[in-house]
């Protein structure tokens, strides 16, 4: 019942429409280079030498060409790689030939090594040959290790090459030699996923990277002007009789604590933190595990970017549990899984707060402001015939709150969040190219009456033969059950150019009136229809003055769904230089051409804000990031026909290396619009909105520092300050038409919201997999404030902070890894 209306949708649009297409669509890409896999008796021993005799037979691969900055061009230095198996593990063995005195060798935390003066090699696998996923492994010249999942969206141009939040465990070695440097790795079958054929192919692909002339090589062919980076590898061929091993590991943890905070009355309170749990990876087959977390901890995790949201739409937070994000590429297919709604705040936390804040005669006992997870689970794998499965299952304990009454000593207790149960299917297959169909379901249920959801979407991506257009949309359908239930849907359709100079695209999305999948993923808003579309031109070789330059020209074109009326337009134009001396620079020019209509911001049905058109302005770019000191930038203006109402937005970043263990980063970002309309959480004795014209001043700095005492032990520090004032103008009440009509000033209005966080985190990689981790995380007390109208300066505010009460937190944590095959041996 729960699949009817989504799965009849998707079959019809399957038989009717795909099928055909898919067919089609459907090409093996040409692979230009091949190596033959060798199979070893005595496995090398990894110690950076290549001396030994296992090595001396092993096929080379050479000839590596650059993909930036001189496509097409071969590597400037010389670079042999052989690869060898055996029953275990796959080797790799780099010699990278250069002069060592030229060698970058900064020291990185791991998965650090992107935008730092560090040199690298990667060696990339397409196990299961379908030029759609696979998976990356990366040595720094200092042996820093990186390691990614990779899939379709894989994105060279952007050095997006997968999901860097997957750890894998492997071993590397680094040493110098005379001239240049070798790289050995040894990668144990439990970190790869490939079918039980007795003779297989798998997709290869390697890299080389020098900092100091930023020049990506491969041994195949990566052509910049082709989309796609999996289905450009090259083919490693004849692996025989590799067996996957039983992929079993475990690894629990203990971690312990102190917090101390204050209260709004009284001294500060302590508790004393301790916990305990176990992280457990199961291959149930050659394809598919099985990955749970029982009793997890989430403590030492960096802390959010909260901002004072005056917005109708919820504030979207990256997600920093390690659970959550790693390996999660196939449960994030359709775009449906915000994973930060398990375990969130409990939906009435802020209800009890707000009770407690306005009644003097309550104080909060305990209030969660996060809910408790039980546990967790996520199965997924891809079948040799390229079906990619995935199940995710979470269960989060139900929440209370306890209240007292101080004059009667009553203790009320309250349920703020019910035991709830999150579901995740999804079925990816993936076909011959880079054409790929899939359907997902998200499913939510709750304890008692609460509301249930559930949401089902295809998905499907379609490429022509030459991987020069594509075709691509979904359906979606969600269904709210409860006492006021309520069905929507979702539909996109995008036809584009994806390869070559000129590349295009237009597309249409839209969201029915109750289109609601919030429940388990992500929505700003629907009731909507918006169509958008662009053309750029793009020059990916080097000319006389640029290593790469695009220029585009974009729009887009919005309506209300419900009813069918104008909502807003949206024209620019953008230019990209990349210079020869590495410096970037971008310009952004466009326009909302005419007065748009705002359906959201009055948070009342049927009521809508009419906004002034205006024109905008953008100019960011960054310098050589070889260098020591390096620079970012990016300054926004916009003016409409409103009276004194420019927006201005400036943020400039700095970073200095110090050494190549330690560096200092700071960034500057504030922001001004002196006539910003919006709801000001007021309204008339009739329930009408009140709108009001602020001059509205937001502040951040951010301070971030990294010192590596060595390879596998870093310190990191990250200290952020959130400045944001609001200061009424004047009040208006709002026509049916969406203009503003003036009504009496409002006093005491004014908002003056300050953030203060400092995480640090000493990170210490023991061994393969284990690891110890010692956290400290300062913060402002929740009842703690800057009185903005004493102090109404940034600067002023950022002194005071320093005066409040804050709270701080000390944790240590152990992980300790144990491989079933090896405590076996």
């Amino acid at each position: 019942m729960i699949y009817s209306n989504s799965l009849a949708l998707s079959l019809m649009l399957v038989r009717l429409f795909l099928l055909p297409l898919l067919l089609y669509g459907g090409q093996i890409f040409c692979q230009s280079k091949f190596m033959n896999a060798v199979k070893t008796v005595k496995p090398p021993i990894i110690d950076g030498s290549l001396n030994e005799e296992s090595w001396k037979n092993a096929p080379e691969a050479i000839n590596f060409v650059q993909n930036s900055p001189n496509f097409g061009l071969p590597a400037s230095q010389k670079t042999v790689v052989k690869i060898l198996y055996d029953d275990d593990a796959i080797y790799i063995g780099a010699y990278l030939y250069d002069n060592p005195a030229l060698i970058r060798k900064q020291l990185t935390a791991r998965d650090g090594e992107s935008g730092t003066d560090v040199d690298y090699f990667s060696v990339f696998f397409d196990t299961y040959k379908d030029h759609q996923n696979g998976f990356q492994f990366l040595v720094s010249s200092v042996n820093v290790q990186s390691d990614a999942r990779l899939s379709a969206a894989a994105n060279i141009q952007h050095n997006e090459y997968g999901d860097k939040t997957w750890d894998a465990v492997w071993n590397s070695k680094v040493a110098m030699a005379e001239d240049g440097w070798i790289v050995e790795i040894r990668i144990p079958y439990i970190s790869l996923r490939f079918s039980k054929n007795d003779i297989q192919d798998w997709g290869l692909q390697l890299q080389r990277f020098s900092r100091r002339d930023n020049e990506s090589s491969f041994w195949n062919t990566v052509d910049p002007n082709l989309n796609g980076f999996i289905n450009q590898f090259g083919v490693l061929k004849g692996l025989e009789n590799i067996m996957p091993p039983l992929r079993l590991s475990l690894s629990p943890y203990i971690s312990a604590g102190i917090r101390n905070y204050p209260v709004s009355t009284g001294p500060n309170k302590t508790d004393w933190l301790k916990s305990g749990g176990l992280d457990v990876k199961y291959g149930i087959n050659e394809s598919f595990t099985l990955d749970a977390t029982l009793v997890p901890d989430f403590g030492q995790v960096i802390s959010d970017n909260v901002v004072n949201n005056l917005t109708a739409f919820e504030i979207f937070f990256k997600e920093n549990r390690q659970f959550f994000t790693e390996g999660t590429e196939l449960f994030n297919k359709a775009g449906l899984f915000y994973s930060r709604r398990v375990g969130a705040e409990p939906a009435k936390y802020q209800q009890i707060q707000r009770l407690v804040r306005n009644n003097a005669n309550l104080e909060i006992i305990k209030n969660p402001s996060t809910t408790t997870l039980f546990n967790a689970t996520k199965f997924s794998g891809r079948t040799y015939k390229k079906l990619g499965i995935g199940i995710f299952n979470a269960v989060t304990a139900p929440m209370y709150a306890e209240v007292r009454n101080k004059l009667t000593k009553e203790v009320t207790r309250t349920e703020t969040e019910p035991l709830a149960n999150y579901n995740i299917l999804v079925l990816d297959q993936a076909f011959k190219g880079r054409s790929n169909l899939s359907f997902t379901n998200t499913n939510v249920m709750r304890n008692g009456t609460n509301d249930d959801a559930n949401v089902s979407s295809l998905d499907f991506a379609l490429f022509n033969k030459k991987n020069m257009h594509t075709l691509s949309g979904y359906t979606r359908y969600s269904k709210i059950y409860g006492a006021k239930g309520y069905d929507g849907y979702s539909t996109r359709l995008l036809f584009g150019k994806v390869s070559g100079k000129i590349q295009y695209n237009i597309q249409n999305e839209i969201k029915s009136k109750n289109y609601d999948p919030s429940d388990l993923g992500f929505n700003l808003f629907s009731n909507s229809i918006d169509y958008s579309g662009s053309v750029s031109y793009n020059q990916f070789t080097p000319t006389q003055h640029f290593i790469t330059y695009s220029y585009s020209l974009n729009a887009a074109y919005g309506r209300n769904f419900q009813p069918n009326l104008f909502r807003d337009m949206d024209v620019n134009f953008n230019a990209f230089w990349v210079f020869k001396n590495f410096w970037n620079l971008n310009y952004k020019v466009g326009a909302l051409p005419v007065w748009t209509n705002d359906y959201f911001d009055l948070r009342t049905a049927g009521r809508v804000l009419k906004r002034p058109s205006y024109i905008y302005n953008n100019l960011s770019g960054s310098s050589d990031g070889r260098k020591k000191l390096f620079i970012q930038y990016d300054f926004r203006f916009a003016e409409g026909p409103m009276p004194d109402n420019p927006f201005h937005f400036i943020s400039l970043a700095v970073r200095y290396r110090f050494s190549n263990k330690f560096s200092l980063s700071l960034r500057e970002t504030k922001q001004n619009d002196r006539g910003q309309i919006g709801y000001a959480f007021l309204r008339e004795t009739n329930g009408d909105p009140i709108v009001g014209i602020r001059n509205y001043t937001e502040h951040i700095t951010l301070l971030t520092g990294q010192y590596n005492f060595q390879n596998r032990l870093n310190l990191s520090l990250r200290a952020r300050h959130y400045w944001n004032q609001v200061l009424y103008k004047s009040f208006h009440n709002v026509k049916t038409d969406g203009t503003l009509v003036n009504r009496a000033f409002i006093t005491g209005q004014n908002q003056n919201f300050n953030i203060f966080n400092v995480d640090a985190f000493l990170t210490w990689d023991l061994n393969l997999g284990s690891r110890l981790i010692l956290g400290w995380k300062n913060w402002i007390g929740n009842d703690e404030f800057v009185d903005g109208n004493i102090h109404r300066s940034y600067l002023s505010n950022a002194a005071e902070i320093f005066k409040l009460r804050h709270a701080n937190e000390f944790t240590m944590r152990f992980i300790y890894f144990i491989d079933y095959n090896q405590l076996r041996k």
